[in-house]
């Protein structure tokens, strides 16, 4: 199993950064892929980002490509979303989750079994 718990979310001007973290208890973390979602009020909820197990392979939404990224450092089992020149498009709750059973740094919310309370996020113009 892998517990997670986001932080870091809070209030922003557009044009600002934050850096979410993701901080993982478990035995299968260092073995899962890690992916931020988010949902914004009356969305459905989107993926942002993935990174696999040793980092080798990310992915990210064509919405933040440039502007978000996303690393892992199995050693303190966390993994961080630096979002910089944010939108109030990006306004959401941010959620990471697990994905134990693939190698893949899938978009599809389907492959992530476990899942954080998550962060908000807001984004003000």
């Amino acid at each position: 199993q892998v517990q997670l718990v986001e932080s870091g979310g809070g209030l922003v001007q557009s044009g600002g950064s934050l850096r979410l973290s993701c901080a993982a208890s478990g035995r299968s973390f260092n073995y899962a892929t890690i992916g931020w979602f988010r949902q914004a009020p009356g969305k459905e909820r989107q993926f942002v980002a993935a990174v696999t197990y040793n980092s080798g392979s990310t992915n990210y939404a064509d919405s933040v490509k440039g502007r978000f990224t996303i690393s892992r450092d199995n050693a303190e089992k966390t993994v961080d979303l630096q979002m910089t020149a944010l939108k109030p498009e990006d306004t959401a709750i941010y959620y990471c989750a697990a994905d134990s059973s693939s190698l893949s740094a899938n978009n599809r919310q389907y492959h992530y079994n476990y899942w954080g309370q998550g962060t908000q996020v807001t984004v003000s113009s």
